[in-house]
């Protein structure tokens, strides 16, 4: 996907206007999408056995979106996991006036998918429990700096832009950005938060449509999450779902009742220490391991 966005781009380098965005709606934006998943899938520590291993595959699948933001992606999308809905600690959560400038109009929801990675950006201010630099940051800014300089230098403004819009494409206004829409937000009950979506776009964007199964097994990796949800239908059939990215994504553009506010939030985050550190899943599956391996041994 990282070749398939630089060989466009290099074809790109002297087109017309008109058809580097239709390249970057229709084709980057998926390779883009395609990518995100894959630096989700690092976070969880899924690519690889190894952590460093899958921090540089992240920070790799990253280059073509111009933006670094694989490593800090990993940093707030664990306590995501950890303490969903908790303001000060989930930035997946629109922040308090952000909600109230987009409200429920077409135009202010429009708006808020285009500039998506803006807004996300914004969030980041409230999240102070969470360090936002470190080593790992500036590789991955560097990383970006010399790729984007090198994208430029080799094929000029036009490959930038190739590659810019397809990134806000692939998060922002777009049949794709409706998936922000489908993880949490109230679309059919004021009392499940989570929803899969089983639909077609799947295919290209690694299962990363069937989200309540991800929330439930966090180090399952993408290709296993169907299985999940044929081993326990009762569990799972149940719940409410999509069906459509590109029918939500309308609805929620045109439906005046879904709003920024449709969101479950909560105050009360446990007993745990502003120093606390969430980690994957995978690492407390290896903790656990690792005690129940020192156990047997001592019993031994």
């Amino acid at each position: 996907m990282v070749s398939f966005q630089v060989v466009l781009a290099w074809f790109l380098r002297d087109q017309p206007w008109w058809l580097i965005v239709g390249a970057a709606y229709l084709l980057g934006a998926f390779a883009d999408h395609g990518l995100f998943v894959m630096i989700h899938e690092c976070t969880h520590q899924l690519l690889f056995k190894n952590r460093n291993a899958n921090r540089w595959a992240s920070m790799f699948a990253n280059l073509p979106q111009i933006f670094p933001s694989a490593i800090s992606f990993e940093k707030y999308h664990i306590k995501h996991h950890s303490f969903q809905g908790v303001h000060e600690l989930d930035a997946d959560l629109p922040n308090k006036w952000e909600a109230k400038l987009i409200n429920n109009s077409f135009l202010g929801k429009a708006l808020w998918l285009l500039f998506y990675p803006v807004f996300q950006v914004f969030r980041l201010s409230r999240l102070r429990e969470i360090h936002p630099f470190d080593g790992w940051i500036l590789t991955n800014v560097l990383m970006q700096v010399a790729f984007t300089t090198i994208i430029w230098y080799f094929m000029g403004w036009p490959a930038i832009a190739f590659l810019l819009l397809s990134f806000f494409f692939s998060v922002g206004l777009h049949p794709l950005g409706a998936r922000w829409i489908q993880e949490h937000y109230l679309t059919h009950s004021a009392e499940q938060e989570t929803y899969s979506y089983y639909g077609n776009f799947n295919v290209v964007a690694f299962n990363v449509g069937f989200h309540n199964e991800h929330h439930d097994f966090p180090s399952i990796p993408w290709n296993k999450l169907p299985e999940i949800k044929r081993t326990a239908p009762e569990y799972y059939d149940t719940l409410y779902y999509h069906t459509s990215w590109t029918k939500l994504f309308f609805r929620f553009l045109f439906d005046r009742e879904i709003s920024l506010f449709n969101r479950i939030l909560r105050k009360d985050r446990g007993r745990v220490a502003l120093t606390d550190i969430s980690k994957p899943d995978a690492d407390l599956t290896k903790i656990d391991s690792l005690k129940s391996e020192l156990a047997t041994s001592i019993d031994k």
